[in-house]
């Protein structure tokens, strides 16, 4: 009995080495990849960081040369309207008023040309309270009214009109669209009054969304259109 016992131990013994060998350099190899995985990792996360700091850096440099250039123009601007306020005090009595056009306070026969002007009046009064949510409906009205009566000059005051409402209330992209319709109207009619307003008003707008870009082009066009009013 006892030699049978002797007889199984250098089997047990034989097959325990086996298991150790073959296991152990199957671990060691695991090793050696999960630390072979690691060194490769490195680098790529290093070259990803690097890139990232890159971009990072091109768009600050980017954003630092539109603000300049935003500053430039305002300064531009500034120098602009000192001229043109400086020209109007020698003629303050100069009329814009297109000629062949009745003015405000003559008599007026068509009763929606009456409540236009009164919708225009009231609307500016709500804008120069500081109420441009008031001043919104009076201004929709009148442009209505400006558009069934066929009147170019009175319908841009109203989209005017509306573009401060909203642009006042923060709402810049809808803001946007009613002072693009100034523009519009100015094409389509081959008459650009209020055309340097709008340019101005547009590029007032993508500055305070955030599109320098955009406002810088806006800008550029109320600046040449400032020098040469």
């Amino acid at each position: 009995m006892m030699g049978g016992l002797w007889s199984r131990v250098p089997v047990t013994a034989f097959l325990a080495a086996n298991i150790l060998i073959f296991t152990a350099p199957l671990k060691a190899l695991a090793e050696t990849c999960e630390a072979d995985n690691s060194f490769f990792n490195m680098p790529l996360l290093l070259f990803v960081a690097l890139i990232g700091a890159t971009v990072g850096g091109l768009l600050a440099r980017q954003r630092r040369g539109e603000l300049q250039r935003l500053n430039e123009q305002l300064r531009q601007i500034n120098a602009a309207l000192r001229r043109q306020a400086k020209i109007e005090s020698y003629a303050p009595s100069l009329s814009y008023t297109p000629v062949g056009r009745i003015s405000e306070n003559e008599v007026i026969v068509d009763p929606r040309k009456e409540e236009l002007i009164s919708r225009l009046k009231t609307g500016k009064i709500f804008l120069r309270n500081q109420e441009p949510e008031k001043a919104f409906p009076e201004f929709k009205t009148a442009l209505e009214l400006a558009q069934s009566l066929k009147d170019p000059i009175e319908e841009k005051k109203a989209a005017r009109g509306l573009g401060a409402s909203l642009q006042r209330q923060g709402k810049y992209r809808e803001a946007i669209k009613y002072h693009s319709m100034v523009l519009a109207i100015s094409e389509r009619e081959g008459e650009d009054s209020g055309n340097t307003e709008a340019y101005g008003a547009i590029a007032d707008c993508y500055t305070e969304l955030g599109d320098l870009e955009k406002a810088g082009k806006f800008y550029d066009k109320y600046i040449a259109r400032l020098e040469t009013d």
